[in-house]
């Protein structure tokens, strides 16, 4: 064989040593991006840890305020005996609840924030009106059999979750009469200890205006502190509620919504009506009825407008969208310029991407999500535009890659805050993607190389199949 010959072979398998097929770097850089998804993992683990802290800060300071506090308006209770009928003779005694016909709560908040390091708890005042209206015509109608009623030692009881938060002593007024609640002894027997759904703490207050058929009117009035949600139980056969506060991001939860609500940034009011049948509670009856009031809650949360981790975490949760695009974007560059970009350099680009939610935690935590992903974003779409300037040695690469990777960004961030729509428009992102990696890459000879004899030059033409061979 001519020495021509084996020198023009030589260069030939040289070259194929150099630089393997457009195909196989593809798939090596699809497997950097999934391999890049196991570091997102210990940003994600860095998040659970600093949202437990802020969990612990909250319980912390809620234990000193109240925590969420829950409210029953007042009911009465009555004690009564029901004869053995065994040889013993041990009377059996509990407990007859009788619930307002009408019950009226009014509920004024005033919230701030304690602050403890980095983390934010909300805290309210409250001042709680109640006003209820008793008729105990046909009472008792669901008592046990043989059931007798001690009316003497009735109590009208009031209850609250957690009674840490009293600020003041609360009072309530019945036919002109008024008392001073105190921890009601009679309610010892009440379903309310930790085995039951609902806890509570009652007070009592004994007036002696309970009588058979009697109507009356009771009135009472609380001043409590707690954190994070405020709640009244459906206490009345009918019941209204209505809440105000200066929280601009409440959140309405419980058993029923409001029926009506205004919310602005100085503030909210909520109104709420509960029917007898919506309620889903007997009017009266043995102790164990209370526990039914449980799903009938009327809350509101004070919530933030925007948890940084909770936002921090729907975004780790696009990482394999956000690695693969900018992955692509850059081997569309490599396709497009001709010049070679070595696995490593896509790595140190994937590294850039986790080190961009660590910013964004960071600085999350301080100045809120918006901001932090501004900052965050645009420090790593600059770094990342100047790398691909640098690795092409081309100021129109770095542009491209300012714009492409710009974009990039904006999509991202808009995915986190459409919500709803969310999945439809990273669906059709992800789409249109594809379609531009297909068209730009569309006279790509998958089998063969990019022209690596050239790496000096910022543009080198794609290799199309057959080009420049005579017939």
């Amino acid at each position: 064989m001519p020495m021509s010959d084996l020198s023009a072979l030589g260069s030939i398998l040289q070259s194929r040593m150099r630089s393997r097929s457009m195909g196989l770097k593809l798939i090596v850089v699809c497997g950097l991006a999934v391999a890049m998804i196991v570091p997102a993992l210990f940003v994600w683990a860095l998040i659970a840890d600093r949202t437990q802290r802020e969990s612990e800060v909250i319980r912390d300071i809620s234990d000193h305020v109240g925590g969420q506090q829950t409210f029953l308006g007042p009911v009465l209770a009555i004690p009564y005996t029901v004869a053995s009928q065994t040889s013993d003779r041990t009377a059996k005694q509990g407990m007859y609840l009788v619930f307002p016909a009408r019950g009226s709560a009014a509920v004024k908040t005033s919230i701030e924030e304690r602050h403890r390091s980095l983390f934010r708890v909300p805290v309210f005042q409250a001042d709680v009106r109640f006003d209820e209206a008793f008729d105990l015509t046909g009472v008792p109608a669901a008592a046990p059999p043989e059931a007798q009623l001690d009316w003497s030692r009735a109590e009208i009881l009031v209850g609250v979750s957690d009674a840490r938060g009293a600020m003041t002593e609360a009072t309530i007024t019945a036919e002109g009469k008024s008392g001073t609640l105190a921890p009601a002894a009679i309610a010892q027997t009440m379903p309310l200890g930790e085995q039951s759904p609902l806890r509570l703490t009652l007070f009592g207050a004994h007036l002696d205006v309970a009588r058979p058929d009697a109507q009356f009117n009771v009135s009472s009035v609380l001043k409590f502190s707690g954190a994070q949600r405020i709640a009244v139980l459906a206490y009345g056969k009918t019941t209204q509620v209505k809440m105000q506060g200066d929280w601009p991001s409440p959140g309405f939860d419980g058993g029923f919504l409001p029926a009506s609500r205004s919310v602005t940034d100085s503030g909210f009011t909520a109104e709420w009506s509960v029917p007898f049948i919506a309620r889903g509670v007997r009017a009266e009856g043995p102790s164990e009825s209370i526990t039914g009031l449980e799903g009938t809650a009327l809350g509101v949360s004070f919530v933030e407008m925007a948890d940084p981790y909770q936002s921090v975490t729907r975004s780790l949760k696009y990482v394999p969208l956000f690695l693969g695009l900018v992955f692509l974007s850059y081997f569309i560059f490599e396709v497009t310029a001709g010049k070679r970009v070595h696995p490593a350099q896509y790595m140190l680009v994937g590294i850039a991407q986790i080190i961009f939610y660590l910013l964004l935690l960071s600085f999350a935590e301080r100045i809120g999500f918006d901001f932090g992903f501004l900052l965050a974003g645009a420090a790593t779409v600059g770094l990342l535009s100047a790398n691909a300037g640098w690795i092409f040695a081309s100021r129109v690469q770095g542009v491209r890659a300012l714009v492409v990777f710009t974009l990039l960004y904006v999509l991202i961030y808009l995915l986190l805050r459409l919500e709803d729509n969310a999945l439809l428009v990273g669906a059709i992102a992800s789409f249109a993607a594809v379609a531009a990696a297909m068209y730009f890459t569309r006279r790509i000879d998958w089998y063969s190389s990019l022209p690596f004899a050239a790496e000096t030059s910022d543009s080198v033409a794609p290799v199309v199949p057959g080009a420049g061979h005579g017939g």
